[in-house]
């Protein structure tokens, strides 16, 4: 009788296989594929309002850089993308040319129906393990903001909120983030 073997590909082979194939999300979770839906009106808005958000206070006061889904070397066999990365002014030499090669110092994730285990678990923990000091979850369906930083190597709620609360987190205490422009509200459907 004979056995089969399996072998985790590492995050280097993972790089190799280029391009995700449209309509499909891939990151490597402990040496295997996982593949995710793209994502929801909602989440979008939420990704793209924040980008906005943060892009005009980065870009304002000259603190480094902003990008979004990009591959995150996170471990040998973890690539995570994190919806939203920060990288301060001193730190962005660990943007390579087709990854994250290091912490940055904000990941972002926003929660969709199929990610909220994976974001408040799974991502949490990995993010935790790989010293991103920072890391925000966002979840559009309850409309809540939760700010986590890390503290002896382990991530403590900083800052919550929720609804039309406006908030101040860190790598940003400065900056008011008005949580009601980042909740999508569907128009030409009748009256909600």
């Amino acid at each position: 009788m004979s056995s089969a073997s399996t072998i985790k590909m590492t995050a280097r082979q993972f790089l190799l296989l280029g391009e995700d194939p449209p309509g499909v999300r891939l990151e490597l979770a402990n040496g295997e594929i996982a593949v995710s839906p793209s994502p929801l009106p909602t989440h979008s808005f939420v990704v793209s309002m924040l980008l906005r958000i943060l892009g005009n206070h980065v870009e304002a006061h000259k603190l480094g850089a902003l990008f979004g889904d990009l591959d995150t070397l996170v471990e040998e066999y973890f690539v995570r993308r994190p919806d939203i990365l920060y990288f301060a002014e001193d730190r962005l030499h660990l943007v390579g040319e087709k990854a994250v090669e290091g912490p940055p110092d904000l990941c972002i994730e926003v929660i969709s129906p199929s990610s909220e285990t994976i974001d408040r678990e799974d991502k949490f923990s990995e993010y935790q393990d790989f010293s991103v000091p920072n890391y925000w979850i966002v979840d559009p369906a309850q409309r809540t903001f939760e700010a986590f930083q890390l503290r002896r190597k382990k991530y403590t709620s900083v800052v919550r909120g929720q609804g039309a609360d406006t908030v101040h987190a860190p790598p940003f205490p400065e900056l008011a983030i008005p949580l009601a422009e980042l909740w999508w509200r569907p128009r030409g459907r009748g009256r909600q």
